[in-house]
Parts: C-alpha cells; sequence; structure tokens
C-alpha cells in the first residue's frame, strides 16, 4: 500500500527494523556486531543478577551490625545500579573503531598503572589488603581496570614486533607488566598478578616468543611464588591451609557445604540455608551460592556459558589477519576465562582463595564496570566487516563501513 504525500508523491511508511543499508551508528553496528557472543554476555549478566538476588540476603544480614542494618535485597539493587551503567559503557565500547581503541587502551594502561603506584598511599584497604581507592559513593580498584587495557596495550605493541622484528616492543611490554607486578604485590595481591602475567605470556606466546624463553619466565614465575610465600605471611597463611587443611578452613568448608546441600538441582530459589554461615557470599563466593540453591546442573550450564564466550572469541580471532585483533581477542578471551576457571575452582576447593571475582555474577563496581568495559572492547575487536567478507548488501550494493576490522 502507498501513501500519498501532500505534493502527489508517493512515500512509503518508514521500517521499524533496522535495514542492511541503515548507515547510522546504530546500523553500523548492529549488522557488524557479533550476535552469539553479545547473546552468551547478556546471559551471563542475567545469571549474575539472579545469583546475587540469591546471595543478597545472605550478605546483608552476615553484615548487618548494631550502627547499621542492611534491607535483604540491599546487594541486588547496587547490581541492578552497576548493570544499569555497566551494560551502557560495554556497549558504547564496542562502537569504538581499532584506531580509537588503541588509543583508549595505552591512555588507560598509562592512567591505572598511576593509581596502582598510589594506591599503598592514598588506598584503603580490607581483609589484609590494600586495594582499593575511596572516591564519593564508589570504591575504585585500579588493577581491575589495568587488565583489559594492558591487554589491549600488550597485543598493539607486539604487533608491531609482528611487522617489524627490530622493534624492542616485546621487551618494553613486559617492562609494564613487571612494573604492575610489583605494585600488585606491594597490595598484596599475588593472584591478579598471576592473571595477568598468564595473559600476557599467552599473547607472547602466539607472538612467537622463543620455547626457551617461555621456559626461563616460566622458572622465573615459579620462583616468584615460593618467594612470595616465605615473605608474605597473608599469602603463606592461603596456602598453608589449602596444602594441609591446618588453621582456619571455615570459608571453604561452608562453600562446600553450599554445594552438598544443593546436589544436581538445588533447593529453590531463596531456599538455601547454608549460604547464611558463608563468608562474601555476593562476591568471591557467588559460585557456591548458585550451587546450593540452583544445583550442579546450574553450575555447568554457567560455566558452559563462560566456555562459549572463549570458544567463540577465539574461533573469530583464528579467522583475522590483523595480527593485533587476533592478538587482543585472544589475551580478552583468555583473561575472562581464566579469571572465571580461578573463580570456580577457589569455590570448589581446587585452588587456594584468591579473592578474584566471577566475570559478570559477582556484584561489585570497580570488577563489574571493568569487565563490562573488557567485554566491550571484545565486542568492538569481533566486529565483522561484511564489505571485507565480500557479502552483498542492499541488493547488490556493498556498504564500507568504518567497522573494527576495517579501521
Amino acid at each position: 500500500m502507498k501513501i500519498s504525500a501532500p505534493g502527489g508523491r508517493n512515500t512509503r511508511p518508514q521500517a521499524l527494523a533496522l535495514s542492511r543499508g541503515d548507515r547510522s551508528i546504530w546500523g553500523r553496528w548492529f549488522w557488524t556486531i557479533d550476535k552469539t557472543l553479545l547473546i552468551i554476555i547478556f546471559a551471563l549478566i542475567a545469571a549474575g543478577i539472579v545469583a546475587v538476588a540469591a546471595a543478597s540476603p545472605a550478605a546483608a544480614r552476615r553484615l548487618s551490625g548494631s550502627s547499621f542494618r542492611y534491607d535483604d535485597l540491599y546487594f541486588l539493587y547496587r547490581q541492578l545500579g552497576w548493570v544499569a551503567l555497566g551494560v551502557p559503557l560495554m556497549l558504547a565500547t564496542s562502537m569504538l573503531d581499532v584506531r580509537t581503541l588503541k588509543r583508549v587502551a595505552v591512555a588507560g594502561t598509562v592512567l591505572c598503572l598511576l593509581a596502582l603506584v598510589l594506591v599503598p598511599f592514598i588506598g584503603g584497604g580490607a581483609n589484609g589488603a590494600t586495594r582499593w581507592i575511596q572516591l564519593p559513593g564508589f570504591q575504585f580498584q585500579p588493577s581491575e581496570f589495568f587488565k583489559p587495557f594492558f591487554i589491549i596495550t600488550t597485543a598493539w605493541l607486539l604487533s608491531l614486533k609482528v611487522e617489524d622484528g627490530s622493534l624492542p616492543t616485546m621487551q618494553i611490554s613486559a617492562a609494564v607488566l613487571a612494573m604492575a607486578i610489583i605494585c600488585l604485590i606491594a597490595q598484596p595481591d599475588v593472584g591478579q598478578s598471576a592473571l595477568i602475567a598468564a595473559v600476557w605470556l599467552v599473547q607472547a606466546t602466539l607472538a612467537g616468543l622463543s620455547l626457551t624463553i617461555i621456559g626461563i619466565l616460566a622458572a622465573l614465575g615459579v620462583l616468584g611464588l615460593i618467594g612470595a610465600y616465605f615473605t608474605l605471611d597473608h599469602f603463606a597463611a592461603r596456602i598453608d591451609k589449602f596444602l594441609t587443611g591446618a588453621g582456619d578452613t571455615f570459608q571453604i568448608d561452608k562453600a562446600l557445604d553450599c554445594f552438598r546441600a544443593g546436589g544436581w538441582l538445588g533447593t529453590g530459589p531463596g531456599e538455601g540455608r547454608m549460604k547464611f554461615r558463608l563468608p562474601e557470599a555476593q562476591t568471591d563466593y557467588i559460585f557456591s551460592v548458585i550451587g546450593e540453591e540452583f544445583g550442579l546442573v546450574a553450575c555447568f550450564l554457567l560455566a558452559g556459558l563462560f566456555m562459549g564466550l572463549v570458544v567463540r572469541a577465539l574461533l573469530v580471532a583464528m579467522d583475522e589477519d590483523d595480527p593485533f585483533v587476533f592478538l587482543a581477542t585472544a589475551g580478552l578471551a583468555t583473561q575472562f576465562g581464566l579469571q572465571a576457571s580461578i573463580n570456580m575452582m577457589v569455590n570448589l576447593s581446587l585452588l587456594p582463595s584468591k579473592g578474584m571475582t566471577l566475570p559478570f555474577i559477582s556484584h561489585g563496581g570497580s570488577s563489574f564496570l571493568a569487565i563490562s568495559l573488557g567485554a566491550g572492547l571484545l565486542l568492538a575487536l569481533t566486529r565483522c566487516n561484511p564489505f571485507l567478507k565480500g557479502q552483498v548488501w542492499n541488493g547488490g550494493g556493498a556498504a564500507r563501513f568504518p567497522t573494527a576490522r576495517a579501521a
């Protein structure tokens, strides 16, 4: 049906859906974004909201005192607020082109490294560690934001070396890594140090680092952990509890009690009882809360979502010709996979306690916003340019869009 305009000309009703020829910002974004990755990420965010809702009463009642009492859904409301900030941040970041993405990452790496240097002097502490800088209504943890920025910066430096082997960019990246680890050990935060070093090693290996140097670096890493054991009492106590079972094992005992109570199908939403005895139920040990209320089946499904995210990102990276995009995508996928694996293994008593959150799932401001930033960077890197892939747009007209891969 045609609609006649006041001049006799015929106009068509405006389409509600985005067409393939739409050259607006949202049109280019919609038709180039990796929708499989986007769906997985939104599924993880939704699972996180449900998990925090389950853990919120336990955390609120445990932290309530004589001077202040938390509402049972206090942490859920806060998490919804972080999601309301994090999702737009992720979507905005996913629209960046490669050139802008590199500049943002380098600037972010420098600023976060400076913040890491300042943390021991102006930061706040909890549980024997000083890791946060207090801002009005918000605790900023520089190490969380440093991870995605450093991964992108490392990919850029290593990609330059791939193009010109004479450039000392790998040494520069290693020097930045060493500075960050020194700052993290001073907090102390051995877990984040090991995670960042592992991701860097994966990226350097993919960039052509020799097996001899990999072996040397691995040996230095082991020596560093041994040195941390003999110099950091907090770290040594956690290792001793994990290896011998001696000392205070209250946290992990209660975490395992949650899994035992939940069984395969769980006790049901809101029906868990062991979670009320579990410290850090809304953050480090939220996977145990999921195990109690939703069962091991839900735990396997959640682990499958993380595996799907990593596999999908790596499959896209393998199809990439740009060394920077390949290294950055592989690095971010490694970070998500390793961090999730470490948190889950700690909850299952397969690793010593690390104080590391479960990406997209754990309650937290810095952690969720940093994960959203990393997810946005990953989505930006995996955007596909149909022109470069030889696809036809809009009835035979190819539209070249300045997306991440095209830049």
